[in-house]
């Protein structure tokens, strides 16, 4: 497991002139005991909520360009719900009210802060959807139009078909959705992490045929519910995006606040996040170009991300 290592602030150039103020976007995702959506987003000291408004390690600490929650409920059906607004996180009253009364064992949030290649709009909101995946992105394909042409040609129509928006990051998840669909499902969470890693293996292949040199930012966090894979990777390592991650109870569980107990409640608590969400110190960092791979009742594993 990887150790526990003080928060880094990646404030430097990329030594190919791509700077850290383009690194956008925060996320969190969550696997365990059924919670509130509350508290992910709102309760704790540095929530996705905070870092919409006061992101710590950006050097813009503001992603005011939309907000996405997805999550599970798999007594009623097992792909997920998704609530997405281009509103501010900090200011929707719809958010707030929902994450008080909806709670559940997988959830994925994301606050977004657009580049200029990119518009506002609802389809560019974080997390997407497939079926019962939900994928998010934290980082950057440089000079992505240089590139989208040959990512088209290179993903099966179902992949195709579910870019309903102009970002890289959906263009992303069509390449994941491509590599998942070339397995026979249900796919094991060790399958869910081959397919992550051949996604960057093409991504990285299709810019490098595009004679493009700025290193590439991929933080990259995929679930089917069941499992949660989440990847931090950079062309060059040392500028990958902050990813954390914490095992335990870091917050109550719905045992906690109503009688009623489910099954899923004997699962171990993993949550993975952009930015660290408390003071705790049980807190690690995942390293550059690794990623964990978490199935709630196991223990995650941190491994490599080998090209």
């Amino acid at each position: 497991m990887a150790q526990q290592a003080a928060p880094l602030r990646h404030n430097l150039a990329c030594p190919h002139g791509f700077e850290d103020t383009f690194i956008m976007c925060r996320f969190t995702t969550y696997l365990g005991p059924p919670v509130w959506l509350s508290a992910i987003l709102l309760e704790p000291s540095h929530s996705l909520i905070r870092q919409s408004t006061s992101a710590k390690e950006r050097d813009e600490p503001l992603n005011g360009d939309g907000f996405g929650v997805g999550w599970y409920s798999p007594e009623e059906d097992l792909e997920p719900a998704v609530f997405r607004s281009i509103t501010p996180a900090w200011n929707n009253r719809n958010l707030h009210n929902l994450a008080r009364v909806v709670a559940s064992s997988c959830i994925f949030a994301h606050v977004r802060a657009a580049t200029q290649a990119s518009g506002v709009n609802e389809a560019n909101c974080h997390p997407f959807r497939f079926g019962r995946y939900l994928f998010m992105h934290n980082g950057d394909i440089p000079e992505f139009r240089k590139v989208r042409r040959r990512l088209l040609n290179s993903v099966c129509d179902a992949g195709f078909d579910n870019i309903f928006g102009s970002t890289d990051s959906e263009h992303i998840f069509a390449i994941l959705i491509d590599e998942i669909l070339k397995r026979e499902a249900p796919l094991t969470a060790a399958q869910l992490g081959e397919c992550m890693i051949t996604t960057v293996k093409r991504i990285e292949m299709l810019v490098h045929q595009a004679g493009i040199k700025e290193c590439i930012y991929l933080n990259l966090a995929l679930t089917d519910g069941e499992h949660v894979i989440v990847a931090r990777y950079a062309s060059e390592a040392e500028y990958a995006p902050s990813l954390y991650y914490f095992l335990g109870d870091l917050y109550r569980s719905l045992a906690d606040t109503t009688p009623r107990r489910r099954p899923c409640e004997t699962l171990q608590s993993v949550v993975v996040s952009s930015e660290k969400l408390t003071e705790h110190r049980d807190w690690y960092q995942i390293e550059g170009n690794h990623m964990i791979i978490a199935s709630g009742s196991r223990s995650p594993e941190v491994i490599p991300i080998a090209l």
